[in-house]
């Protein structure tokens, strides 16, 4: 599978992947569709989303693994950060780690 860095949000990173693994499995929303939770300020990186039958962006978990699919441009905002425009596609969220003396963390907003 081809990977290519697509965008980087604060602490969300993704990048661009040929197709989805097999065995992701399909995570539920309801309404937008967030990528990543502010633990201390409470905003969020999300793609809004219109209630349709064919959502443009769907959230996929392969057991450690997130995996984004889009199906057509959507823009991914944050109240403190330039919104980012991603095209049709399936991308790979990767999880941006902090080394704390003996503790590694992951980052949080």
């Amino acid at each position: 599978m081809t990977t290519q860095f697509v965008a980087r949000q604060g602490d969300v990173l993704l990048f661009k992947v040929g197709a989805l693994p097999k065995g992701a499995v399909e995570v539920k929303t309801k309404g937008d569709v967030i990528l990543a939770h502010g633990e201390v300020t409470g905003h969020a990186h999300r793609i809004r989303r219109e209630q349709t039958e064919k959502p443009s962006a769907r959230i996929f978990d392969l057991g450690a693994e997130r995996y984004l699919q889009i199906t057509e441009r959507v823009a991914l905002t944050h109240e403190e950060h330039s919104a980012i425009f991603l095209e049709a596609g399936v991308y790979r969220q990767a999880y941006q780690h902090e080394e704390k003396r003996a503790e590694i963390t992951r980052v949080a907003d």
